[in-house]
């Protein structure tokens, strides 16, 4: 779910998919009100899969295709946690059908611009210096690619087990002369700096010299967004190359504003080869002359080393990087290493789901390891919201932690702790942001970067239109919620008291002071209200024709700053009294303030329309949209907003939700723990209230979020369970069939990923970690009734659930630790580590 800075590009859904990957076919995407239209595309990988990890499970594209490279690209990207590549063709450079990238955990840069008349600023992550090219052509030849040489056979298979891409190519040379060209690279698992590629050449039929070159080309820049083109992208500066060894190189840099150093060394080795080196900057480079004969396979190893002064424990990146490079062991050794993490992250993050669906699965939990590995844990970092596959969103931190963090927090806990990190390290920008609009507390950005200032465009550009209109998505002021919400979900899950205690209660202590001195008191309504802000729906910045931004009273963030509260006064009668005491001291915290928060809690305003919940106060007056009439004349509406703004009208006059807003608190909170917040609040929700709310924007909204098809999916499981595969499915596909219409091929969508596994870890079988319990409230669907996975709960590794044929069966790994506790409707277990139940499921 994004923001309104045109990070969504407009146009309608493509009638029909050119060659995409070998595998079964998804079924299409729901189509009218209730959700967008979208292609069919071929999706699943092929290959079986091993008792706990994908093993040969593969993601296969056949054929080359030039219109689908970009989206190839980002689905084939290989990364480590700590830097990502994109799966570009080492030969090929960026042009309008290729965009070689790689990026750097944390590693942002600020550039001023000066477009149409306003000068814009941004922070984007960088694409730092590209290590992947290598090229080849036979001597006096033309450097050899698919878009300048015939192609006979091209295959690009994605190894999901060991995270190893393949491709194979046979390029026609002319004179019947064959070349085949195999290549294997990896981003090591292991060893976070270190990355390896591997090609082999084998001649059919011609005997003659082939030349290589590999290279570090320090001349790239951020371009690989077109809606971007007209900022700057040079983001580099200082570029420096040289030679290490006779078989090694180098390349320095380092960025112009934030001035971060990088530093990157390769060796090549070869076959036999003569091995010459040239560096003319920005460029580092090793040309290899390779003898060819007939069916003999000769090979180019190339490994690289990355560092930044980011880096802990070094003095220099270049340094570094020099070293690292040349204590590397050789190709096969790396393989061996890489496998091996591999294997250990499958492990710990088992999943076992049959069909297609599971196929997928598997691809969206790969794309998270990669891109929130174990070496996250070690960084400064959030959570991109594009992984590190691509440019969009310039690699911004929005609340996509929401979708992502409850699924790390039940396999990688120590990530989600370091996730959590970044927000607190980012808690003294927050109250100030808070101080700037004259309020107490916390208020963190919508769109955070390096340091945790809020990076929304206040103008964006409709290219519909061609106006540049404000932006006022830093209303979003719910992200502090979110924050929040992680937190006690984190704690509940691991256990973690040390951090509940310590930076976490610093977090919800200061995000609830905003929100209790954000509430109003409204004499009339005899509650509390919270004005001017922007829901999740992202649409409805404003009243018709109103002079001043915002709406008021969203109904998400009021109950879930009510929540906030809630937790935080629970929180602190829990606490040691000595630490307590400390946080009073440190916060100024005074009793008569607890107990405005208590009343604000309790008093916070619900709108309601039409026995509904309303999104925000005053949504019933709106007008209705004729939804069948829009999609008859534009076909794809996901941008409804910018489509309306071209012909002079706005989207701020009708009931019409880009994505899930009110709908989001039935994702966040179970079905007991919503009614209670209600009732808390003095406000009755029933069941029947509650479908008819799920009714009423089930059928308005436009669905302009990958996100949103998740979150209905999510909600329709215990609402309207006949419709939710089709959500579940559209969220499954949204990046593989880029439903999106080209997004994709700018950076996979990671929430929307993570979530589809939380779907199926927490949604399904209703999991809930809270009151030191293992809460169970099974809703299987009829499409995927069984399954299995394992979590980490409360320092259990490997606690095994599986669904199958209406039981649940519960196995906890023998362990010295306390028996969990499991919590189902009407039942009470006790489960000691090393014992197993099986359950049956009702009706």
């Amino acid at each position: 779910m994004r923001s309104s800075d045109g990070t969504e590009p407009t146009g309608p859904a493509r009638a029909a998919e050119p060659t995409g990957p070998v595998h079964p076919a998804v079924p299409t995407a729901p189509t009218g009100p209730a959700g967008p239209t979208g292609p069919t595309e071929p999706t699943g990988p092929t290959g079986p899969t091993g008792p706990t990890g994908p093993a040969d499970l593969t993601w296969e594209y056949e054929g080359y295709d030039p219109a689908e490279e970009r989206l190839r690209e980002s689905l084939c990207t290989l990364g480590n946690g700590y830097f990502g590549t994109r799966g570009v063709l080492p030969e090929c450079t960026a042009d309008d059908v290729h965009y070689p990238g790689t990026y750097v955990a944390g590693c942002y840069n600020r550039l001023t611009s000066e477009v149409s008349g306003h000068r814009v600023e941004n922070e984007d992550m960088v694409n730092v210096p590209n290590w992947l090219p290598l090229r080849f052509r036979l001597t006096r030849g033309k450097w050899l690619s698919p878009d300048t040489t015939p192609v006979l056979d091209h295959r690009q298979t994605l190894h999901l087990g060991p995270g190893v891409l393949e491709r194979r190519t046979r390029f026609d040379v002319g004179g019947g002369r064959v070349l085949a060209v195999r290549q294997q690279r990896l981003v090591h698992m292991a060893d976070p700096h270190l990355a390896a590629l591997r090609t082999e050449f084998t001649a059919e039929g011609f005997s003659g010299e082939l030349e290589v070159e590999a290279l570090l080309d320090g001349g790239v820049t951020n371009d690989g967004v077109s809606r971007y083109r007209d900022l700057d992208g040079r983001h580099l500066t200082h570029v420096h190359a040289g030679t290490a060894a006779p078989d090694r190189v180098w390349l320095r840099c380092r960025t112009r504003t934030s001035d971060i150093r990088i530093g990157m060394a390769s060796r090549v080795t070869a076959d036999g080869a003569v091995l010459t080196i040239r560096h003319e900057p920005p460029v580092a480079g090793q040309l290899v002359r390779l003898a060819l004969v007939p069916g003999r396979t000769v090979t180019v190893d190339k490994t690289v080393a990355l560092h930044t002064s980011h880096d802990p424990a070094i003095s220099d990146p270049l340094y570094a990087a020099v070293g690292r490079v040349g204590r590397a062991p050789g190709f096969e050794a790396l393989l061996d290493s890489h496998r091996t993490a591999w294997d250990q992250l499958w492990r710990r993050a088992r999943l076992d789901v049959p069909g297609d669906a599971g196929l997928i699965l598997r691809l969206h939990l790969f794309h998270v390891l990669q891109t929130l590995s174990p070496h996250t844990a070690e960084l400064d970092v959030g959570v991109p919201a594009r992984g590190l596959h691509g440019e969009a969103y310039r690699g911004h931190v929005f609340w996509d932690e929401l979708f992502v963090l409850p699924f790390l927090d039940l396999h990688f806990p120590e990530v989600a702790r370091a996730l959590l990190c970044y927000r607190h390290r980012r808690l003294e920008r927050a109250r100030t942001a808070a101080r700037d609009i004259g309020r107490r507390g916390a208020l963190y950005p919508w769109q955070s970067g390096s340091d945790g200032r809020e990076e929304a465009q206040r103008l964006h550009l409709n290219p519909l239109s061609g106006r540049w209109l404000p932006d006022h998505t830093h209303l979003q002021h719910h992200v502090g919620s979110a924050i929040a919400y992680n937190v006690w979900q984190y704690c509940e899950a691991s256990g973690d008291i040390e951090f509940l205690h310590t930076k976490g209660a610093e977090m919800l202590l200061r995000i609830s002071r905003f929100w209790a001195d954000s509430a109003t008191w409204d004499r009339a309504l005899g509650r509390h209200r919270i004005l001017r802000v922007m829901g999740p729906d992202e649409y409805h910045d404003a009243y018709p024709d109103a002079t001043e931004p915002g709406v008021d009273d969203n109904a998400y963030t009021n109950v879930t700053a009510a929540w906030v509260l809630s937790r935080t006064l629970q929180l602190l009668d829990g606490l040691p009294e000595p630490r307590r005491r400390e946080l009073v001291e440190r916060i100024g915290l005074e009793d008569a303030e607890t107990e405005h928060w208590e009343e604000v809690s309790r008093t916070l305003h619900v709108p309601f329309h039409e026995g509904v919940v309303s999104q925000f106060e005053g949504y019933g007056e709106l007008a209705e949209l004729d939804w069948g009439a829009c999609r008859a004349r534009y076909g794809d509406i996901r941008r409804l907003d910018r489509i309306l703004e071209a012909e002079g009208d706005t989207v701020n006059r009708y009931r019409a939700s880009k994505q899930a807003d009110v709908l989001m608190l039935g994702y966040l909170f179970s079905p007991a723990e919503l009614q209670g917040l209600f009732h808390r609040l003095g406000v009755p929700l029933d069941e029947d209230t509650w479908r008819r709310t799920v009714d009423h924007y089930l059928h308005r909204t436009s669905h302009g979020s990958t996100l949103s098809g998740l979150v209905h999916g999510w909600v329709l499981v215990r609402a309207r369970r006949a419709e939710a595969w089709t959500f579940c499915q559209e969220a499954l596909r949204g990046d593989i069939a880029d439903v999106q219409g080209g997004t994709t091929g700018e950076g996979i969508h990671l929430g929307a990923m993570a979530g589809t596994l939380d779907l199926v870890q927490r949604g399904l079988t209703g999991m809930e970690t809270r009151d030191g319990a293992l809460w169970l409230d099974p809703v299987p669907l009829p499409q995927l009734s069984s399954y299995g996975f394992s979590v980490r709960y409360q320092g259990n590794w490997g606690v095994r659930l599986k669904l199958e044929a209406g039981y649940m069966s519960v196995a906890v790994p023998d362990a010295d630790l306390p028996p969990i506790d499991l919590r189902l409707p009407g039942r009470a277990i006790r489960l000691e580590p090393g014992g197993t139940t099986t359950l049956a499921l009702p009706d």
